[in-house]
């Protein structure tokens, strides 16, 4: 099969987050067993859900390794003009949820797995496939303690989240947070005599913008990125019953996207500060993943280059598993086929010339491998 013929088998998959990936992750298996890899399946705590690690080629350290996720966000409340799980073609761009982000590369991945199965590979190709990572890289941090003795250090691992085929070898490290106000519930018509949950919410909503402010003014910067500071954003807060009663909780999620140059417990200590003065605020962390900050002339950048017809530096806004794999002491970079300004909309789209270049860096790597 072809990359578009298998990105038809992926995308006919329903995995958003929410849901049950299993039978992806079967199609795949039997996909890879047939071509002679080893396999490892990884569960998660429920066994609702599961990666996988493969392997072809000498059993030694090193070689090449290729990580996608298998989740996709939600199309609830989106229009679509087709359905989202059947792929369509139309005017050079196939259509469906999760073609950029990114079953696109998870596509070329398996095409490069038949590729490397003819190959005579002086080297080992390795895989992962993960999933929940489009609920804060959830599933791989789950993985990595399994992955960890698999993986053996491989030269490079291209994590293929969409980057028009540049090599990304930067995005901020992110944690998110919940922040509980505690009030005291009673009649409104006495409201100066109760404690306002809502009041204390806005009063720490308010720190958070000061700190932004401040980060905004005097803190690291990096032109790299769009925006080029570390920033703090309140997402969502709920709170209160019904208006003629004083609220007495209120919750507030809350995020931390920092560059490599502002450490997050310095950032998280500033706020825990704020919470300590409002007063009847507690923090709890709810997800965190590491960033990722690669030297531009780094092997691993040389490497990667070396793969590409005409390669380009970039830094990605968005964050990716990459941070947990360079984390872990493998040289890890971002790149693959789409835009991320096609994903995680209404009629999500791939070019398939991105495929088709994806593809042409894939034999290269291929080729690498055989020496």
């Amino acid at each position: 099969m072809n990359s578009k013929e298998i990105l038809d088998h992926l995308i006919g998959f329903p995995t958003i987050s929410a849901e049950s990936n299993l039978d992806l992750i079967e199609w795949v298996e039997e996909y890879l067993r047939d071509l002679g890899f080893s396999l490892w399946r990884i569960e998660d705590p429920t066994g609702k859900k599961a990666g996988l690690f493969a392997r072809i080629g000498p059993d030694q350290p090193g070689g090449m390794m290729l990580s996608a996720h298998s989740d996709v966000v939600p199309v609830s409340g989106q229009d679509w003009s087709h359905q989202p799980f059947r792929l369509r073609e139309s005017g050079g761009r196939l259509f469906g949820r999760g073609t950029a982000d990114m079953k696109g590369f998870f596509a070329c991945m398996l095409r490069a797995a038949a590729a490397a199965s003819k190959a005579r590979l002086q080297e080992p190709l390795k895989l992962v496939v993960s999933y929940d990572e489009e609920v804060g890289c959830k599933g791989i941090a789950e993985m990595m303690p399994a992955l960890v003795p698999l993986m053996e250090r491989p030269r490079l691992c291209i994590v293929g989240e969409p980057t028009s085929m540049q090599i990304a070898t930067g995005h901020k490290g992110k944690a998110s947070y919940r922040a509980t106000c505690t009030g005291e519930a009673g009649h409104s018509a006495m409201a100066p005599l109760y404690r306002n949950a809502l009041h204390l919410g806005a009063d720490f909503i308010g720190a958070l913008r000061a700190i932004q402010t401040a980060l905004s003014a005097s803190g690291a910067q990096d032109p790299g990125y769009d925006v080029p500071c570390s920033t703090v954003h309140a997402g969502r807060m709920v709170g209160g019953t019904a208006l003629n009663i004083v609220p007495d909780l209120c919750h507030i999620d809350y995020e931390i996207r920092h560059l490599a140059a502002d450490p997050l417990a310095p950032l998280e200590a500033r706020l825990k500060e704020a919470a300590d003065r409002i007063r009847h605020v507690t923090i709890e962390k709810t997800g965190a993943y590491p960033g990722l900050d690669v030297d531009t002339g780094s092997k691993a950048v040389q490497m990667l280059s070396g793969l590409l017809p005409a390669p380009k530096l970039t830094k990605v806004g968005f964050g990716t598993e990459a941070g947990h794999f360079h984390a872990a002491g493998i040289p890890t970079l971002v790149c693959g086929p789409g835009n991320m300004d096609q994903g995680h909309k209404p009629d999500e789209f791939i070019e398939i010339s991105e495929l088709d270049a994806c593809d042409r860096m894939m034999d290269r790597l291929i080729g690498e491998l055989t020496g």
